[in-house]
């Protein structure tokens, strides 16, 4: 059973399924219109919407069996990070989206997947 006041802590993210070693913090934006205020001379004249990706990005660590070649070509997965609180969000039809650094300090490599859109699912 969940904890009801849980918030944060432990996380999962999972590749196509697979799940990868998930380290740090992970921010994942669901790919809603973003609104602008439209500002007068006179008075706010309403707002403007403008497309913002659905992404999700953080760190994860290196390990033997992952093949970073091939995760800088991935197209059409499905990302999906289960968040502590009981909430899981899925990032549909992703592509690899970041620059494929790794730090040999402490094997982090910087990730982010885009895609069409995203969901929250409770």
């Amino acid at each position: 059973m969940a904890n009801p006041n849980r918030r944060a802590g432990t996380i999962y993210v999972r590749i196509d399924g697979e799940l990868v070693d998930a380290k740090g913090a992970f921010t994942y934006n669901l790919g809603a219109p973003k609104r602008e205020a439209i500002v007068g001379a006179d008075a706010i004249h309403g707002y403007k919407e403008t497309p913002q990706v659905a992404s999700i990005e953080g760190e994860i660590t290196d390990r033997g069996t992952l093949d970073l070649a091939k995760m800088l070509h991935l197209d059409g997965v499905t990302v999906t990070i289960e968040l502590a609180a009981g909430k899981t969000v899925v990032l549909r039809d992703a592509w690899y989206a970041g620059d494929g650094n790794v730090s040999t300090e402490e094997a982090n490599i910087q990730v982010r997947f885009e895609g069409l859109s995203a969901e929250e699912i409770r």
